[in-house]
């Protein structure tokens, strides 16, 4: 067990699930008026498509397989990833605390439509329309594609490379055919995916347990 535990000590970054969840569930229940609608022209060009849902919901399976793959097979990665994403969703939190944003678009839904309009319903029904700038949907999902494409474990995958950046854009167009950001949002996570990438895959950026390993040799 004592081996187990230092061979995957990296885990602890996880523990950031303790400070993003209570946060962005106290944002849900208090930002419930006088925020700033998000929009752009743009936003009135861009059809409901209930069929988005599925990349929607991919995402999810997504993150979570990126992190577990990284987890077990390149710590840098997995570091450079995780520190990636976290940062990027504390800021998402900031500015939704000090900037309170929300939409005001979403279409009526019928239910009855189909499984999918359906499960907009429900998606719709549980999550609120508010906490939208940046978008984390749009952010994240830049943030595994990168990942993907920095590994050099993936690299002779050019499928699976592909098959990444075709998920990302379909989650990413989700997120404005299901009605549930403003494209601005998208541009907003854009350029702090941007931002963010230059810290993070700089060459001076090493992950912490390459600086614990550097110190031990030195």
């Amino acid at each position: 067990m004592k081996n187990l535990l230092h061979r995957y000590r990296h885990v602890w970054i996880l523990s950031y699930a303790f400070i993003y969840i209570p946060w962005f569930i106290y944002l849900e229940k208090t930002v419930t008026n006088h925020y700033h609608i998000m929009y752009v022209a743009i936003d009135d060009l861009i059809p409901f498509n209930e069929y988005f849902v599925i990349p929607y919901f991919l995402w999810f399976a997504y993150i979570a397989a990126a992190v577990w793959y990284f987890f077990f097979t390149d710590v840098k990665d997995y570091y450079r990833l995780c520190t990636m994403m976290f940062t990027g969703m504390t800021i998402s939190l900031v500015v939704c605390t000090v900037f309170p944003n929300g939409t005001d678009f979403r279409p009526v839904i019928d239910p009855g439509k189909n499984i999918f309009a359906a499960i907009v319903a429900i998606l719709y029904s549980t999550d609120t329309c508010t906490n939208v700038f940046p978008s984390i949907h749009v952010y994240n999902s830049i943030c595994v594609h990168i990942a993907v494409t920095h590994s050099e474990r993936l690299k002779k995958y050019r499928l699976l490379k592909t098959g990444s950046l075709l998920l990302m854009i379909s989650i990413c167009l989700a997120t404005v055919f299901l009605k549930q950001h403003s494209a601005f949002d998208g541009l907003g996570s854009l350029v702090m995916a941007y931002v963010m990438y230059h810290f993070v895959y700089s060459d001076s950026y090493v992950p912490t347990r390459e600086k614990v390993s550097e110190k031990a040799i030195s």
